[in-house]
């Protein structure tokens, strides 16, 4: 049942990538269980990766609400208090900045399923998606001329 996505309603894998700022696909990890949560996926495939750019090469990283808090480098919105009280203004604005900038990042994804039609809806055994993925990312590189 590991597999079984809670959050889906259905059986599938949780893949974590990473896309340049032009929505370039760049990298895309292992499959874990559809089960993991993605924080977790992040942790054990990527994270480490993103620290040290941040603090060696000051290269930041967008991510979306649900990777609010996972450490220096990695920015995500701001959420709404509990409360019930309005962000400012200010708050308000870097959250839509965020969210226009990283709209190019999750294109990657986008470019991905766009082009393979065979990512779209997966009938194989969700163990098989992450090479399956894997393959159609470096068939877009070399479409891309990023590998000859």
């Amino acid at each position: 049942m590991s597999w079984y996505s809670g959050k889906k309603h259905t059986h599938g894998a949780n893949l974590q990538a990473l896309s340049a700022p032009n929505g370039l696909p760049l990298w895309v990890s292992d499959a874990e269980p559809g089960s993991v949560h993605d924080i977790t996926a992040a942790r054990a495939h990527v994270l480490g990766a993103l620290y040290w750019a941040a603090s060696q090469l000051d290269l930041p990283t967008l991510a979306d609400g649900g990777y609010d808090g996972v450490g220096a480098g990695v920015h995500t919105p701001v959420k709404q208090p509990s409360d019930g009280r309005d962000l400012d203004p200010d708050t308000r604005t870097r959250n839509r900045l965020l969210r226009g900038l990283r709209c190019l990042g999750e294109r990657g994804f986008a470019v991905l399923t766009g082009r393979w039609r065979a990512l779209r809806h997966f009938t194989t055994s969700p163990e098989k998606i992450g090479d399956i993925v894997k393959a159609a990312l470096v068939l877009t590189h070399f479409e891309h001329g990023i590998i000859t």
